[in-house]
């Protein structure tokens, strides 16, 4: 990357209000590190108390749901390392926080997910909070140790509709884009 994109992208991260941003491998290490940059990023801004809880709990969920959910190791073979990667970003712009996430899935996952995201979004606060424990009465917990409770704990969390997007990259993968509203 030449000097003058450096800049470029510093200017347009200062101008997007982006607070903290993160592209590559998420790994346990990583959780940590990001959670502790954030925390302590949190602590110095004069934001209420509340707000920041939320944002910081809507952030582990996101990080949590990349780690776990990003394909392991029965699609190595398939996938480069950058499409192993992810993308995290926490923006504050107008007292409202964003947290931002993107990932490489399998195009025969989005149509679940899509599923998924669609009833999380159809369901107001009580709705959600029914289906939460519905879904945890249930405790089907998949391979990778999750029980799906992930999106509605963000949904729940964060208090506002879930905004994402799949966008197709070739024959077997798409991206999922992911933004979460926090006010």
């Amino acid at each position: 990357m030449s000097l003058e994109k450096i800049y470029s992208l510093y200017k347009t991260m200062e101008q997007e209000k982006v607070i903290l941003s993160f592209n590559g491998v998420v790994t346990a290490d990583f959780l940590t590190a990001v959670l502790d940059i954030m925390e302590n990023k949190m602590s110095n801004l004069n934001d209420s108390p509340k707000i920041k809880k939320k944002v910081f709990n809507v952030l582990v969920e996101c990080l949590q749901n990349l780690y776990h959910h990003i394909d392991e190791e029965d699609d190595l073979k398939k996938m480069s390392k950058r499409s192993k990667s992810a993308l995290v970003m926490v923006v504050k712009d107008m007292g409202d926080f964003f947290v931002q996430t993107g990932n490489y899935i399998d195009k025969k996952s989005v149509s679940i997910l899509d599923e998924r995201l669609k009833k999380i979004n159809s369901l107001d606060k009580e709705d959600l909070r029914e289906y939460y424990r519905e879904v945890l009465g249930i405790g089907n917990v998949s391979s990778k140790g999750t029980a799906g409770l992930g999106m509605i704990d963000i949904a729940r969390k964060s208090g506002n509709k879930l905004e994402y997007e799949f966008l197709e990259i070739d024959e077997e993968f798409s991206f999922f884009s992911l933004n979460v509203k926090i006010d």
